[in-house]
């Protein structure tokens, strides 16, 4: 699927992802059985994969990057009947339903964040079967800054879409600059087609870059005052941890899975991801009070990088693992 992702337009590569899915389909099934006693996969691609490993009596892990499948929809299509009433969520019927088969028929469910915890339990999944284990991050490319830019610079890595929130980004942005005219706001990311309608408004208020490769990602966040990301849902971005681990503080929410890793006050701020009057204060604050910003900014390097590089990521599955097949 990779050149369809560079060459192909969003919305064909959503079409196109799941018009292939049956021929991956067919070859996992086709492929030997390697000895294991773990077997781990993707939200929506572990059947084939379960049901061969129940024979084995193998540990079944699934992995969940976002929240339950009922949260993770109901949260994105409120979102799109708000701002582009005619939009769907673009994934079928069929592929929820594999999701959430593969939750009951999983020993050990990895979830990336408090919040996508909660979904679980809001869902009847039960609380022994949920780990927390939010990403690592690549401590050789992602270093921390060394210092405060002196002008206001807030950056934004991630699809502009309704799910990630950018509908109420812009409104704050919009509030940010009465106060302060100098600011800048850097959105890395493609466009989805939910924000169709939102984009006309908004695309010539900030600067856009649609792709950047991890050590020019790295660079640029070393250069910014604030990591703003009010997404709606989500397991926890890549990227926030990326940003904690290049001394940013994060403006982030809880259904975004910033609550995870930042505690209000201390690695940046928590806000309500649809107030756009409460994102901007957070981003002025950031980016008037050099102090602060600098205190938040060692506290989030500490932790986001500090004994969380991916290693330390494996090295947790391992020992959850572990502990499973201790029982």
């Amino acid at each position: 699927m990779k050149p369809f992702y560079h060459l192909a337009p969003q919305i064909w590569q959503e079409r196109l992802f799941y018009a292939f899915f049956p021929f991956w389909r067919s070859w996992v099934i086709s492929q030997p059985w390697p000895p294991c006693n773990v077997v781990q996969a993707i939200i929506g691609y572990g059947t084939e994969l379960f049901q061969k490993s129940a024979a084995a009596g193998a540990l079944k892990v699934v992995d969940c990057p976002n929240s339950h499948p009922l949260t993770y929809y109901g949260f994105w299509q409120r979102e799109c009947d708000l701002w582009c009433p005619d939009e769907r969520v673009p994934i079928p019927q069929w592929m929820f339903a594999r999701m959430h088969r593969e939750i009951a028929m999983a020993d050990l469910i990895i979830v990336q964040s408090a919040f996508c915890r909660e979904s679980m339990l809001w869902n009847g999944v039960p609380e022994s079967k949920i780990f927390i284990n939010p990403m690592g991050v690549d401590t050789s490319v992602f270093k921390p800054r060394l210092m405060v830019p002196a002008k206001p610079r807030y950056i934004c890595v991630g699809t502009i879409c309704l799910r990630k929130g950018h509908q109420y980004l812009f409104r704050a942005f919009e509030l940010v600059k009465r106060r302060l005219p100098e600011a800048e706001l850097i959105c890395v990311g493609q466009y989805k087609s939910d924000f169709r309608i939102e984009r006309l408004r908004w695309e010539k208020t900030f600067r856009h870059i649609p792709h950047l490769e991890h050590a020019e990602l790295a660079s640029l966040l070393q250069t910014c005052s604030a990591f703003v990301f009010p997404s709606q849902e989500e397991g926890i971005a890549r990227a926030q941890i990326e940003a904690l681990a290049a001394g940013l503080p994060v403006i982030g929410t809880h259904e975004g899975g910033a609550t995870t890793l930042v505690e209000h006050g201390k690695e940046g701020l928590i806000v309500h991801g649809q107030n756009p009057q409460q994102i901007a204060e957070a981003m002025i604050r950031l980016g008037t009070d050099q102090a602060l910003n600098q205190a938040m900014g060692k506290a989030a390097f500490a932790k986001g990088a500090v004994k969380n590089s991916w290693q330390d990521y494996g090295d947790r599955l391992i020992e959850k693992y572990s502990d499973f097949n201790r029982r």
